[in-house]
């Protein structure tokens, strides 16, 4: 495998020296960063309070009930003007 040479500022090769553990090479310790960078996304569940969670809950359930409603409002909407048109082609 072949090697690559970078440029950095001084500021920044300052801190990757001090978080550069005993016996890492530089390369080692960027794909240690790296790797340590990209987290799973399902790592942070279950990491809110009792009180959050339940206010967060009451939320999801309040916005499921307006979405629920508007639905269905929309639904009768839609069933009677199709009984009215069907009811305008029968008197026609």
């Amino acid at each position: 495998m072949g090697t690559k040479t970078i440029g950095i500022r001084e500021d920044v090769y300052e801190r990757l020296k001090a978080r550069k553990r005993e016996g890492e090479s530089f390369t080692d310790l960027v794909d240690r960063l790296l790797a340590e960078a990209q987290t799973d996304w399902r790592e942070g569940f279950g990491t809110l309070d009792a009180d959050a969670a339940a206010q967060l809950e009451r939320a999801a359930e309040r916005s499921r009930r307006q979405t629920s409603a508007g639905l269905a409002h929309r639904q009768r909407e839609v069933l009677e003007e199709l009984s009215e048109t069907e009811d305008m082609d029968e008197t026609a």
